[in-house]
């Protein structure tokens, strides 16, 4: 039975039309293995991951052996132990230590989940406990952003602004407002950054007036929002909102379940904007890519109130600090201190952000958008305002370009939701010339978009 098939009788893919698989649909594309930046179909076609898998392989695919040792060691001594009751082990215990060397100042706390979305889970849930141990209740209430993603879990779906994801699901679990995000491309006219914090930060004040200050338990964003396009914010923003948190009583929360360990060139995205925020949450490449791990970190001051003497907190997960996920998240984090992966992100950053907003120049691009080893580029239609007509959207962004990316051997993300875009977030590993290489595939292929963007507009 070929993998299409196998697919289509056991298999239910992840944000897939499982339906459309097989006969006069789509094939299954199927990924055998890795080596270095570069993963190979069940053909043997070699191709330049431009996604880090799902911005999760920081290393790449060359470091398995060393992987694999740290992992074989932890699986001798042991397989698995809860943190469950008291309870805890030597792999998960070290983790919460490094992870505390490496975090903000004053974040010195770490709870272990599966992954970004029970991460963000957790978040909500230690949020609820800190404001309930505080004598208020009251506060059920959450902020995120337009267009925001933090993941799939009923909770994180609250704080996740996207209609036909939640809606299929009934209400949300947490009331959610949903303020301005800070793309520029939104504005009506173009604002310099003080004047754009300003705007952001009143809409955001507004909207915590509106539903009561003492309602409103967090306030949830990225440091560079994913969904619509690598968004990053304006000077002054996250000071900004480290005030409003401070002066109504909500907590913050950096969602850097991608931006974190190196994608934006620091080992906290954040870092990068001035994010003091009270609960940070991680996942994707805290491992590399190389074991399944999450974890929402938390400051010092909200758990001082959590750790109160007698208090309870009951929330948990089964595989929370997996012994053998933490000992590959310890060597994963070793390997990127010795080799310098920073470094390279540092050292690179530039070359790789005039590349891609060269491609601005194109004209099917609307904008280029991001920042260290992240980066969208927004493209414009045939329509009013760069809106794309059905068969301009059905030919390029559904069909051309996620074809010739393909065909050219690069891995992106061709995506038609909060907006048309091309994505890349290549390893962190990847030197000038792989950069080059990915830029060069993107710059074709969107001038042979743009060549047949005109013919359709005749």
């Amino acid at each position: 039975m070929n993998a299409t098939r196998a697919a289509e009788r056991h298999l239910l893919l992840n944000m897939t039309a499982n339906g459309s698989l097989g006969e006069g649909g789509k094939e299954l594309f199927v990924v055998t293995r890795g080596d270095g930046p570069y993963v190979y179909d069940s053909g043997g076609t070699r191709y330049i991951d431009g996604m880090s898998g799902l911005y999760c392989a920081q290393l790449g695919y060359g470091y398995a052996g060393e992987i694999a040792e740290a992992a074989e060691r932890q699986l001798r001594e042991l397989c698995y132990s809860p943190l469950w009751t008291a309870s805890a082990h030597p792999a998960a215990l070290e983790l919460a230590r490094r992870l505390a060397g490496l975090a903000p100042d004053g974040m010195e706390h770490t709870f272990f989940s599966s992954g970004g979305a029970e991460a963000v889970e957790t978040a909500w849930k230690i949020v609820r406990r800190y404001h309930v141990l505080r004598g208020e209740p009251g506060r059920t209430k959450a902020l995120a952003r337009r267009g925001a993603y933090h993941g799939l879990t009923l909770g994180a779906l609250s704080f996740t602004d996207h209609p036909e994801l939640k809606e299929p699901y009934g209400p949300p679990a947490v009331p959610t407002t949903f303020v301005a995000n800070t793309n520029r491309a939104l504005l009506p006219e173009p604002l310099d950054d003080a004047a754009f914090t300003a705007h952001l930060l009143a809409d955001a004040e507004a909207a915590i007036l509106g539903a009561g200050p003492e309602n409103v338990a967090m306030f949830i964003a990225e440091p560079v929002q994913n969904r619509g396009g690598c968004i990053p914010p304006p000077a002054g923003y996250w000071e900004g909102l480290r005030r409003l948190a401070d002066r109504y009583g909500f907590l913050l929360v950096a969602d850097e379940v991608i931006t974190g360990f190196g994608r934006l060139g620091e080992w906290f995205g954040g870092d990068r904007y001035g994010a003091r925020p009270d609960l940070i949450t991680l996942a994707k490449g805290i491992t590399a890519g190389y074991a399944p791990m999450g974890a929402t970190m938390v400051s010092a001051r909200v758990a001082e109130v959590l750790n109160r003497p007698g208090e309870v907190l009951n929330h948990g997960y089964t595989f929370s600090g997996h012994p053998l996920c933490a000992a590959i998240a310890l060597r994963a984090l070793d390997i990127m201190e010795r080799d310098r992966v920073l470094d390279n992100v540092r050292a690179h950053q530039e070359h790789l952000a005039k590349r891609m907003i060269a491609l601005g120049a194109l004209p099917i691009v609307a904008d280029v958008r991001g920042a260290g080893y992240f980066y969208a580029v927004e493209l414009a239609g045939d329509r009013e305002g760069g809106a794309f007509s059905e068969a301009a959207r059905a030919a390029l962004i559904h069909d051309l370009i996620p074809r010739r990316l393909r065909e050219a051997g690069l891995l992106a993300r061709v995506y038609d939701r909060a907006a048309p875009l091309v994505q890349i977030a290549p390893p962190l590993i990847a030197e000038a010339d792989l950069l080059d290489r990915i830029a060069d595939i993107i710059a074709a292929t969107l001038d042979e978009a743009s060549h047949r963007l005109i013919s359709l507009e005749r």
